[in-house]
Order: structure tokens, then C-alpha cells, then sequence
């Protein structure tokens, strides 16, 4: 790991280590620009939590999305990418070295550079059910790659409609006997081919216009209390575990007085990633942005530009634009 304690400025830092950050790290490395990505140690990236990925370009027959990471981090530290570990607190402007900068505080620790390019990610959503907070660990997940394993031949439930509940639940059929998708909707939001196949899955049931209530049991989960969401008639269902894939939030408090967002905390930016912050050269990409289409591919499509912005950026900071 890199020694943050280094007074000199990096030419860009990047805040997140997902596909999204370190596409951006890779770009403006291979620029010849001194860069630091700063791994955060309470959030995990989404990729590396997915068990397979299967329509990233040029990987015929799928990966795992953790070993897509690796991949993506070995060629990024190959062009002479630096890593940092820790959770970013606040990013203020400083003096970096010659020129006008950004601090960003790191713990203890400072960071100083000329650019900076955030690419924190989204968490999961919760669901606000009576009960969620107090079962998680104990039954309550938001990571079927990660749990999975624990309910062999058991009884577990999914919440969600798209891509990720999907692929999440046919994952699961692995291992539990019967796995429940419960989606508000009448219909799923995920891909063609996803829904073809659980529905193809007789391990895999469906409960449709209803919503977890509330979440019950004793040391571990037991039952799950279902409502219907257009008759608010309520109903139990036994499950050992429940696994939540209800949406996103972005990763984004420690900036929202730095850079404008929309109404769900996403950073707002232009084509070229670049922020609204006062102060020029703070950019963001991948899942913490407004957009409408969140995968991996677009986010490392994100990762180039702001790392092409945070490059332009620097040259006319420095005199040496092209």
C-alpha cells in the first residue's frame, strides 16, 4: 500500500476502487499522471460481490466479478497506478504543492492533488421492514455470493425486481431448496434472458404486488410478514433467511457540499464528468452519478472520460496543454 503521509501533490486522486475508478486510475496513469486510488474500507465496490458476469465485453463464458476487479486492479498498477486504503471524511481546497489543489482527508492521513475524481459507488437500499436492522447477520443479506452457502437445503426469500435480484436468486437456487422473489410489481424489470430462466427454475417461486413488512423471529430469521401492496392485506411466510436487492444509494455524503446532486444523492455531471463544485477540477463517474444505466461497461466507459477530463484538466493547470 502506498505511504499517504508523502507531502507531494498526485496529479489526480481518484475516491473509490470499483471498475469505475480503477478505469480511471488506469487512463490517467497510462497519461503519465501521478495517481492514487483510495480504497474505501467501510464500502464494498458491487462488483466484487457478484457472483458472475457475464456480459462484460471480450469475456466470453462469464466471470466472477471479484476476479474481474483483480483483473482490472493488476493492469492499472501495471501502468504505475498507486492504492491507498481508507474512508474519505471530506475534500476540501488546498494548495497542492505550486498550484491551486484539493486536500482530501484520509483519517489521519492527507492527500493533496491537482484533480480529484470521485467514483464512491452505490450501497444497498434498505427497506425500512420492522426487524431489518436487528437480523442483519443473523438471516438478513444483501449478498447472495457471500451467504449463499450458509442456507443449504433452507428456505430463503428475495426482494427485488432487476438484474442483480435475478441473478442473485438463480444463484441461490445452488443451494437452497426453494428460493421466493417477492416484487411489488406484477412483473420483473430484469433482463430477457434473466427472466427466462428463473422462471425456467422450479426452485425459484414468485410473489408478485407485495412487500416485506416486517421481519420476525428469534436468534435468527423465521418469518417473514408479506403485503399486498394493492389490498394492504397481510399474510406470513416462513423463510430462513432474506436477501434484499431493492435498489441503490450512492456513496456520495461526504460531497454534498461539494458538488450538486439530484434528489437521490447522485453527483450531477456534464458529458465529461466534470462536477458542478465552484471550484474547477473535481469530477465523478461510474454508479455515484445521475445516470440512467448502471453496469459495469458504462462505468469503466465513465472511468476513461473523467480520467481524460482530470488529464486536460492538469495540462492547462500546469501550462502544458497540448
Amino acid at each position: 500500500m502506498t505511504d499517504t503521509t508523502r507531502p507531494a501533490p498526485y496529479d489526480v486522486a481518484i475516491i473509490g476502487g470499483g471498475p469505475a475508478g480503477l478505469t480511471a486510475g488506469m487512463y490517467a496513469s497510462r497519461a503519465a499522471l501521478r495517481t492514487i486510488v483510495i480504497v474505501g474500507e467501510a464500502t464494498v465496490s458491487q462488483v466484487t460481490v457478484t457472483d458472475f458476469v457475464e456480459n462484460y465485453p471480450g469475456i466470453l463464458g462469464g466471470i466472477n466479478g471479484f476476479d474481474l476487479a483483480e483483473r482490472f486492479k493488476e493492469q492499472a498498477v501495471a501502468f504505475g497506478l498507486e492504492i491507498a486504503s481508507g474512508d474519505v471524511t471530506a475534500v476540501s481546497r488546498r494548495k497542492a504543492g505550486a498550484y491551486e489543489g484539493w486536500e482530501i482527508a484520509l483519517g489521519r492521513n492527507r492527500i493533496a492533488a491537482l484533480a480529484v475524481i470521485i467514483a464512491t459507488g452505490a450501497a444497498s437500499r434498505r427497506l425500512g421492514a420492522s426487524g431489518e436492522d436487528r437480523f442483519i447477520g443473523r438471516g438478513v443479506s444483501f449478498c447472495a455470493t457471500c451467504d449463499g452457502p450458509f442456507y443449504k437445503n433452507r428456505e430463503v426469500a428475495v426482494v427485488g425486481g432487476g438484474d442483480t435480484a435475478i441473478q442473485e436468486a438463480l444463484y441461490l437456487t445452488r443451494f437452497a431448496r426453494k428460493v421466493t422473489v417477492i416484487h411489488r410489481r406484477n412483473r420483473l424489470r430484469a433482463t430477457a434472458i434473466l427472466q427466462q430462466r428463473a422462471f425456467a427454475n422450479d426452485r425459484i417461486a414468485f410473489v408478485w404486488n407485495s412487500e416485506v413488512e416486517a421481519i420476525e423471529g428469534g436468534d435468527a430469521v423465521q418469518n417473514l410478514r408479506i403485503k399486498d401492496v394493492k389490498t394492504d392485506a397481510l399474510r406470513d411466510m416462513p423463510a430462513d433467511g432474506l436477501f434484499i436487492f431493492a435498489g441503490l444509494l450512492p456513496n456520495t455524503a461526504p460531497f454534498e457540499d461539494l458538488a450538486a446532486q439530484d434528489g437521490s444523492g447522485y453527483i450531477i455531471v456534464d458529458a465529461n464528468m466534470q462536477t458542478s463544485a465552484s471550484a474547477q477540477g473535481i469530477f465523478a463517474c461510474g454508479d455515484c452519478t445521475a445516470k440512467r444505466f448502471r453496469q459495469i461497461v458504462t462505468a469503466c466507459g465513465d472511468g476513461a472520460t473523467a480520467a481524460f477530463s482530470a488529464q486536460h484538466y492538469c495540462e492547462v493547470l500546469k501550462g502544458e496543454s497540448y
